[in-house]
């Protein structure tokens, strides 16, 4: 067998697969299903989305400078998938999905409570880079689900069942295979 070489594209999987929420003052929250995000800085502490235009709530974050990335687990895989595929101007997603819009520290947006980790983000920079525009957002506070604190206060994330996204299908995260730095671990 050789290899292909094939057209250039986004082949960079798996991903996680977040639910990001924002909203416009007086009008209800909204929630739109990402794949296209990342971290980009520890200190200070920044992410990326990447939202087509087009998209409901792409003026929402535009407009507002704010949302909150909500990480995903197994548990919310449903939500998550039809929260990509519904437009928040046809719908309300989180009456839809039974989700809790939850009062974010420090930014308006809503956070969603059913999440395990809620990053409350405020974008420092847009840039308009295709099909797709880019909000560079500094996270200006991180909200845990205490269910997944252990009897020292370590967050023990995997716990939740967290999922990704990989080419058009999602999963959970399987088994572990080592921790960082096990390669290099004196034993």
């Amino acid at each position: 067998m050789g290899r292909q070489n094939w057209k250039p594209g986004n082949m960079l999987y798996p991903l996680p697969a977040v639910m990001v929420s924002c909203q416009r003052p007086g009008e209800k929250p909204n929630i739109i299903t990402l794949a296209w995000t990342g971290t980009i800085c520890s200190s200070p502490a920044m992410v990326s989305i990447s939202v087509r235009p087009e998209r409901y709530s792409y003026g929402i974050i535009r407009e507002t400078g704010e949302f909150v990335i909500n990480l995903t687990t197994e548990k919310l895989v449903r939500a998550t998938d039809w929260c990509g595929v519904r437009s928040g101007k046809d719908f309300d997603k989180f009456k839809e999905m039974r989700l809790t819009p939850g009062k974010s520290a420090h930014v308006a947006a809503p956070l969603i409570e059913e999440s395990p980790v809620n990053l409350e983000c405020r974008t420092k920079q847009i840039l308009e880079l295709g099909s797709h525009h880019m909000f560079v957002a500094e996270v200006v506070g991180v909200d845990v689900d205490e269910r997944y604190l252990d009897e020292n206060g370590k967050f023990r994330l995997n716990e939740a069942g967290p999922m990704v996204y990989s080419h058009g299908e999602y999963f959970g995260l399987g088994e572990k295979l080592g921790s960082f730095g096990y390669s290099v671990r004196k034993k």
